[in-house]
């Protein structure tokens, strides 16, 4: 076996790559011999069953939120199968997997099989990455508004299955729990002294105001992927767009999600591409009650307050991992919900 160097055989006699990233003393199931035979062995007979095989050396990504595996399978090694392992904080992105396959195909992967109790999921190549066909101009901040506009689609078709996301084990993150679930987070993080705590927590109550003018809006909860970034899509053909890897979803206020992609977009392209981003965004959420302005509104408020939620999803990690890294992203979250204007304007 191979860890970030050169390659040697697995115990399956399958030359096989580790990559641990930034992260070598991440504590995770990859370094139990026994996991590694049992999750194998199930990968390698779904493979079978779908008369696939193995043509190239396994790639494995090394994490202290998931273990990646990749199984090439096309010929010259090109086409690849993934098997991703979750922690057990987000081993319901397996279970999720398959429900979404089922519930808005259009716009996910069907996993090839789900192990939900063991938080496995065996998902097929989806195509190309969003990010790499930015990257070399092929698509541009078009392409964001049109993404964008597909994801709203498939928030919108989820609104029914949102207490059934929860039984799933996707986690809550309603706008009414948003300020016991600050309370937490700042009383946790050893990074705050006393001073900044204190700060803080004199800001609650403008956190309790916002939260109830988000909530009088009436909108419903949905599926909020919560790290929608250019990484997180696949876009198979032009004008199709694929949403992919759910471990830091919850169950919360849909326009939430727009936090990444708007902060990503007004970065690389201007703030009137995110802007036209934004718009193609809400005109999906439209006939529900509120105005054009409204929606606005709450998509100003929802953005910021999903900063709570990236400030939370940084500790769903492998038990034993240590989260030094965990507590300086979740603080910079928790700062980064009262800097600057409050609402930001979109």
């Amino acid at each position: 076996m191979r860890t970030n160097g050169g390659p040697a055989a697995g115990a399956e006699g399958v030359e096989t790559v580790v990559d641990r990233g930034r992260f070598p003393d991440a504590v995770t199931p990859w370094d139990d011999g026994e996991w590694r035979r049992e999750t194998l062995g199930w990968a390698g007979e779904v493979l079978a069953g779908h008369g696939l095989a193995e043509t190239g050396p396994r790639e494995v990504r090394v994490r202290p939120w998931s273990v990646l595996v990749r199984f090439r399978t096309g010929g010259g090694g090109r086409d690849a199968v993934w098997l991703k392992a979750g922690a057990p904080s987000n081993a319901f992105e397996a279970g999720l997997a398959g429900a979404l396959a089922a519930w808005v195909p259009e716009h996910v992967m069907a996993p090839l099989a789900v192990d939900a109790g063991r938080g496995l999921a065996l998902l097929p190549d989806g195509g190309p990455l969003f990010r790499g066909l930015l990257d070399e101009g092929a698509a541009g901040p078009g392409a964001w508004t049109a993404a964008l506009g597909r994801y709203a689609e498939m928030q919108r078709r989820l609104v029914p299955y949102a207490d059934r996301l929860g039984g799933l084990g996707v986690p809550g993150a309603r706008t009414r729990d948003l300020p016991d679930a600050f309370d937490a987070l700042v009383a946790a993080n050893p990074l705050f002294d006393a001073d900044e705590r204190a700060a803080l927590l004199r800001r609650r109550p403008l956190l309790v105001e916002l939260c109830a003018e988000l909530d009088a809006y009436g909108l419903p909860d949905s599926l909020d992927h919560c790290d929608l970034h250019d990484g997180q899509i696949l876009s198979p053909a032009p004008g199709r767009f694929t949403f992919f890897d759910w471990g830091d979803a919850s169950v919360a206020h849909p326009f939430g999600s727009l936090l990444v992609p708007f902060r990503a977009v007004r970065e690389r392209y201007g703030p009137g591409h995110a802007a036209a981003m934004v718009d193609a965004y809400l005109e999906r959420w439209s006939g529900l009650g509120p105005s054009a302005a409204e929606l606005r509104r709450a998509a100003a408020l929802a953005v910021r307050l999903a900063a709570l939620g990236r400030a939370g999803t940084w500790f769903r990690l492998f038990p034993g991992t240590p989260l030094a890294d965990s507590h300086e992203s979740s603080a910079y979250w928790l700062r980064e919900l009262f800097a600057g204007e409050w609402p930001p304007v979109l």
